[in-house]
């Protein structure tokens, strides 16, 4: 997919009373080095920083994703591997490692256009020149959930579209712009998907708190467990292992379908702006923020919002409950793929 860089002409939407400015580190930008291949000298324990994830990361980019692992302590041989000699020089099977959730939903470092600026806490996020985005580190695909964000600067000229987004939306241009995101445009409130505006609400400027909802039904056939990646292979950057997954963009769009009864809907200030979209694309969607220039908004996952009614009268979770329901389904799908894959594993093992 081509990157894509568009330009808004914004007016002043500034407001007097700033807030007090968050740290943003120099070296936020992220590594771009070149990956190798593991081998069984991986045995050191990085200590990873308290939101659970590496300052330096490499990022989704030229049809690759990357997925943070860790080792799996429930995996046949774990044991056998830790002790023996015999995989001296040769790749780690995936499948004694697992995929990393982190304990918190956050802004993803990786997940994002590197000329972006991610704040310390992870929780905000400043924009550069063009429009480009930066997605959640979870993931929603079924029932309601909601999220805030706060506009903390929106110098003239910048402007934002905000909402949700799925994997494989182009980091290198504005939420909306192709089939897989929905946004709220700052600028006269335009809603957009597959890059059509229509008129939605009123412009929302510096100063104000928008609510992202989303209403995903659950269907009864759909298997909504995640990826186990344990067939994937492993490379390393940084003193740490990710699994390294193709994209799969082409087929992804061959197969998208609509999801009867979905909606979006967008609330500033605690109002309701009316649904946004329905019946929208079936997928997983992210939290999604793309910026324009050097607009600065942060984000609120929960569990304490600013307008909590919200939550209560359209009977929603936070996406911070979305932490330990991926922990517990990652761990489903990882052990599904032991049980199914133990034969072949045990003959892996023998044959080394």
């Amino acid at each position: 997919m081509e990157s894509v860089v568009t330009r808004d002409e914004e007016p002043s939407l500034s407001k007097n009373n700033r807030q007090n400015k968050r740290k943003f580190p120099g070296t936020d930008s992220g590594p771009t080095g070149k990956k190798g291949r593991p081998s069984s000298d991986i045995t050191a324990n990085v200590k990873l920083p308290a939101h659970g994830y590496p300052l330096e990361h490499p990022f989704n980019k030229d049809g690759y994703r990357y997925i943070l692992a860790e080792p799996d302590p429930h995996a046949p041989f774990r044991q056998e591997f830790d002790e023996s000699s015999d995989w001296a020089g040769k790749p780690i099977p995936g499948w004694l490692y697992r995929t990393l959730v982190p304990n918190s939903v956050l802004l993803a470092l990786h997940d994002r256009a590197p000329q972006l600026k991610i704040s310390e806490d992870r929780l905000a996020v400043t924009g550069d020149k063009g429009y480009c985005m930066v997605r959640a580190t979870h993931s929603v695909n079924r029932g309601r959930w909601y999220f805030e964000v706060t506009i903390e600067e929106m110098p003239e000229g910048s402007a934002t579209r905000l909402g949700w987004g799925q994997e494989y939306g182009n980091l290198q241009a504005p939420l909306g712009y192709d089939k897989f995101g929905y946004s709220w445009r700052s600028r006269k409130g335009t809603r957009f998907s597959e890059s059509h505006g229509k008129h939605y609400s009123d412009a929302y400027i510096e100063g104000d708190t928008l609510g992202f909802l989303i209403d995903l039904p659950e269907e009864c056939e759909i298997d909504y467990l995640p990826n186990t990646f344990k067939d994937r292979p492993l490379v390393k950057f940084k003193s740490h292992l990710y699994y390294e997954d193709k994209d799969k963009i082409q087929e992804t769009l061959k197969g998208l379908r609509l999801a009867p009864g979905s909606k979006i809907e967008f609330f500033k200030n605690g109002q309701s702006q009316g649904v946004a979209f329905s019946d929208i694309f079936a997928g997983s969607y992210y939290p999604t923020i793309s910026i324009h220039k050097s607009a600065t908004v942060s984000v609120n996952f929960g569990p304490s919002f600013k307008y909590p009614e919200i939550l209560t009268n359209q009977k929603a979770k936070g996406m911070y409950e979305r932490v330990e329901e991926l922990i517990c389904e990652q761990s489903l799908s990882d052990l599904l793929y032991l049980t199914e894959n133990e034969g072949r594993l045990r003959l892996d093992n023998f044959n080394i």
